[in-house]
């Protein structure tokens, strides 16, 4: 249960995907413009890396390993990502077509987001078992989720904040995101790994 625990405190906050490792940088800078919006794609991604997770595991476990293909690794982890976002799509486009309007290009890039398919490669590397893979993307999403809604706060403030005009836009937006990167190294020391 220990293991467990720190396996969701690390990639929560000390190995943030966004933060940490510098993965999904394109819908944390392109979806964080607005708190619906993030909240929306950080749902998501969440609800995909949870089931990318034990989905991956499964297939590369059970069939991969046992028949010697592990070749196909990185092909069956896209398939399985971009199968669970087709999903996620159809279901976000029947039952929230404003949000779906709002997420616009970004909800399908979630297939192609680097935070996705550095879980599931982690998840092998790191040799976790079905559980621990579950937790970790379970808690991966939530830590992406975490610092989406963060940076949508934090830019929604800013729009009524007096900003010199040099610093409008992009400048500040990655200024805050390398402040917040900052802020979270503060949490490195508190698991290794």
């Amino acid at each position: 249960m220990r293991d467990l625990f720190l396996i969701f405190l690390s990639a929560v906050l000390v190995n943030n995907f966004v933060l940490t490792y510098f993965l999904g940088i394109c819908p944390f800078l392109g979806v964080s413009s607005s708190y619906e919006q993030a909240v929306g794609m950080g749902l998501a991604v969440t609800f995909v890396m949870s089931l990318a997770s034990s989905i991956c595991w499964i297939f590369y476990h059970l069939i991969l390993v046992k028949f010697g293909l592990l070749i196909l690794e990185y092909v069956v982890f896209i398939l399985v990502i971009a199968s669970l976002v087709q999903i996620v799509e159809m279901f976000i486009r029947k039952y929230s077509p404003s949000l779906y309007q709002s997420l616009g290009i970004y909800l399908p890039l979630i297939t192609t987001n680097c935070a996705i398919l550095g879980l599931v490669l982690f998840m092998v590397i790191r040799d976790y078992n079905f559980i621990q893979s579950v937790v970790f993307g379970f808690s991966s999403g939530l830590g992406f989720s975490l610092v989406l809604v963060m940076m949508a706060g934090i830019r929604e403030e800013l729009k009524f904040s007096d900003i010199p005009q040099i610093l409008k836009g992009a400048s500040i937006t990655l200024i805050t995101a390398g402040i917040l990167a900052l802020a979270f190294m503060g949490f490195s020391g508190l698991i290794s790994s």
